[in-house]
């Protein structure tokens, strides 16, 4: 049951990597086209209109790729096709990314056990080219129009209207939830299906991510704070890691924590509990940020900014106090000290 898990997530982690460059791009510069209209709603002239039009083909194409990307990780190659028309199909049908996963998996196991059939040597090619990826489109593609593409699309629209008509109160566990996640593992699986179900939701529920893009930026900036703040607690070494850990917070790139955490294990629950009250706050604050990423990076497409600047400095100066109370003062090992001489002469033996 365990290998079937790993394999499961190894499968999910792989075509989220090849997702998230659909994804950003696609999410950015829709972002920019709303910023760029100034009313918060999606312009329709102008050099804005083409800009969303760029961005809305990068939000359009991510479920496919997810799905197709998943079945290259199970059956290589022939899985490709299969899998991103059974997504594409889920987006089509309002299946949503949950859809996409699931059209992902049944294309890939598919031609996986249809590859495993033996052919005559002349008919391999044919098999790549013609046989796995028809039965394989079918499986897929057959799977999400008949039977789980309506169930799934219904289950998608109650979660997005449950979602978007939580009150702030309800909004708390979500947030918390959220954030301890992309706190817990910087950047590892737990990290990425919180930031993955954040960014696929950008263009419907902005709020997502403006909980969880303060998040994410909140354990490398918290952990520099405190090297700046608690010196006599670290290494001269370390006060310049903090300092690069600062820049790739406001960047958005969680693992500039990972250094600290891997020195001192007790910093990974602080790490969750400040990044869980950041997305808390970020979503009590009510802000919006309509790009697929975190840190300070995404300000210019962010509504209420103050409130998203707020969030990440809540988590991130808990994190920075924390540690400062928690870690005792460094003491340099001193290489050179002094071996005390000892004489010996024979008369001693």
């Amino acid at each position: 049951m365990g290998k079937i898990l790993k394999d499961l997530q190894r499968h999910l982690m792989t075509a989220t990597s090849y997702m998230i460059l659909f994804v950003v791009p696609g999410g950015i510069y829709f972002a920019l086209s709303v910023m760029m209209n100034g009313k918060g709603a999606v312009p329709t002239e102008g050099i804005a209109a083409q800009l969303n039009q760029i961005g809305s083909a990068g939000l359009a194409l991510f479920i496919p790729a997810l799905g197709g990307y998943i079945a290259y990780s199970i059956a290589e190659k022939a899985g490709i096709g299969p899998g991103f028309i059974g997504a594409y199909l889920a987006r089509e049908i309002g299946a949503g990314f949950i859809g996409g996963i699931i059209a992902g998996f049944i294309a890939g196991y598919v031609v996986e056990a249809l590859k495993k059939i033996k052919l005559p040597t002349a008919y391999k090619a044919v098999g790549n080219i013609f046989l796995y990826p028809l039965l394989g489109t079918l499986a897929s593609g057959g799977a999400i129009v008949f039977f789980l593409g309506k169930p799934i699309a219904a289950f998608m629209n109650w979660m997005t209207v449950s979602l978007n008509g939580m009150s702030g109160a309800a909004k708390t566990p979500l947030g918390l939830l959220l954030g301890a996640m992309i706190g817990v593992d910087m950047g590892g699986p737990i990290n990425k299906v919180a930031a993955t179900f954040a960014q696929t939701q950008v263009d419907t529920l902005p709020y997502l991510m403006g909980g969880v893009g303060a998040a994410i930026a909140v354990p490398p900036i918290g952990i520099g704070l405190a090297t700046l703040l608690f010196k006599k607690k670290f290494s001269e070494d370390d006060r310049g890691s903090g300092t690069a850990a600062i820049l790739m917070g406001c960047m958005g790139i969680t693992e500039g924590a990972i250094p600290f955490a891997t020195a001192d294990v007790r910093l990974i629950p602080v790490y969750a509990i400040g990044s869980a009250l950041s997305c808390m706050s970020g979503f009590l604050f009510g802000t919006l940020n309509h790009a697929p990423w975190g840190g300070l990076i995404v300000l210019p497409v962010c509504e209420n900014r103050i409130g998203y600047v707020a969030s990440i400095l809540i988590g991130a100066v808990f994190v920075a106090v924390v540690t400062g109370l928690m870690k005792k003062d460094y003491v340099a090992e001193d290489d050179n000290q002094e071996v005390e001489d000892i004489e010996l002469s024979f008369d001693d033996f």
